[in-house]
């Protein structure tokens, strides 16, 4: 009986031949997945399938026997070549016919630009008798609705995203949730700096990122490596929150010197609260990285001053520059330029950062100048080139927050102990 069933895993098809010999980069299924894991479906299966009718066809029918629900994206254009409601009618044993309601929405949105309608976009208005469409405010294909008899759910959506999204968040999400479908979920995400996907791995062992419940999983990110904990609300023994709590905290006592943030907490994010705690500004002076920190941090207001250089090591004569104040290539130079771009931006707070590359890898020196502390760190960044400065920007920024964190906790120290001085002179008097 059709809503009966729960909906609680999913499949998701990619539909067209631009997907399969790569002239188009699929995104709709990245953001299918991600709300639908947010609602406790399960997407166990995410397929790229070519404009053939009966491959696409065994898709729906394959995964029709698996799971409870499958949404498709793509191939209910117009043209010859786009074949999903044939191949869902065939899935399912019906003959696809013109809808007179889809009909007369279509032929309106050419007569209004007074443009006769193609023949070839009437297949546009075809149903089957289990569909319920799907309205398209943004083109011209419709999407599909179908409850299927054992309570199963296929949706049709169109491909180009501008199309897909408004329909999925403001018709079949809400649909979705009439149903019951999915489970409370509780999760966690932790940010990590400084080690690599792998290494995380063998930190927390295979026992627990091969657990059921909860599930602990690591992502490597353009921007970070992460570690997702999550739980179903109805497992077994403790509440999700309670089971999330439990491997939280194994996880933290395993890579708490990586962790920088929570959620989807970003750089700028971090930063940007640290330096707020303060009422503090930054500037930024990079040599050699091609901006890679100003980008990554990107258009904020606390950012006051952002220089980026090639690098070019000027000649200068030992005893013209015994310290090297004015060399790059030295700390104590690169402190100097950090100091002056400080100044140009009346910031209280600058980062120096330089690099070069050194056998296939990326060498990076950093410098952090804030009011009462000079840091400075080097470190290897993975890989040179355009990757290997990337990788210098979040060295940089794992450099110039942790410092930041220091300081504030050191303020934090200095303020109880003049608080406890003061509560002794007190008692004593």
């Amino acid at each position: 009986m059709a809503g009966s069933r729960s909906i609680r895993s999913a499949e998701l098809l990619s539909i067209g031949s631009e997907l399969t010999v790569g002239e188009t980069r699929d995104t709709n299924a990245g953001d299918l997945a991600r709300t639908l894991s947010e609602r406790g479906i399960r997407v166990t299966r995410i397929q790229a399938l070519p404009d053939e009718l009966d491959v696409v066809t065994d898709a729906f029918s394959a995964a029709l026997a698996r799971i409870d629900l499958v949404v498709s994206t793509g191939g209910l254009g117009p043209t010859p070549d786009d074949l999903t409601r044939e191949a869902i009618a065939a899935a399912v044993g019906e003959e696809p016919a013109v809808d007179p309601d889809l009909e007369v929405w279509l032929r309106s949105l050419w007569s209004r630009r007074g443009l006769p309608m193609p023949d070839l976009n009437l297949k546009q208005a075809w149903l089957i008798s289990s569909a319920h469409a799907l309205a398209n405010d943004a083109g011209t294909a419709p999407g599909w609705w179908i409850d299927r008899p054992d309570g199963r759910v296929i949706v049709a959506l169109p491909g180009p995203p501008r199309e897909m999204r408004p329909i999925w968040t403001n018709d079949v999400l809400p649909r979705l949730a009439e149903r019951g479908a999915g489970r409370p979920v509780a999760q966690r995400t932790f940010r990590l700096a400084g080690i690599g996907e792998s290494a995380v791995a063998e930190l927390l062992g295979e026992e627990m990122l091969r657990a059921r419940d909860p599930v602990v999983a690591t992502y490597a990110r353009s921007d970070a490596v992460d570690v997702r904990v999550s739980a179903f609300a109805d497992g077994p023994g403790l509440t999700a929150d309670a089971r999330i709590a439990e491997a939280s905290a194994r996880i933290r006592s395993l890579l708490a010197d990586h962790i920088w943030a929570e959620g989807d907490t970003t750089w700028a994010d971090a930063i940007g609260t640290e330096l707020a705690r303060r009422g503090w500004t930054l500037a930024i002076l990079e040599i050699g990285t091609g901006g890679s920190l100003a980008t990554l941090l990107g258009d904020r207001d606390y950012v006051r001053f952002a220089e980026s250089t090639a690098f070019d090591a000027p000649a200068v004569a030992a005893h013209d520059d015994p310290d090297g104040e004015n060399d790059p290539t030295t700390p104590l130079g690169l402190e100097a330029l950090a100091r002056r771009a400080g100044e140009l931006g009346g910031a209280e707070v600058a980062i120096g950062v330089r690099v070069r590359e050194r056998n296939g890898d990326t060498a990076v020196t950093v410098v952090v100048i804030s009011p009462d502390r000079v840091h400075q760190e080097r470190r290897l960044a993975f890989l040179g080139g355009a990757a290997g400065r990337s990788r210098a920007a979040l060295v940089a920024a794992a450099a110039l927050l942790f410092e930041l964190r220091r300081v504030a906790a050191a303020g934090a120290s200095d303020a109880k102990a003049v608080a406890l001085d003061r509560a002794e002179r007190a008692s004593a008097t």
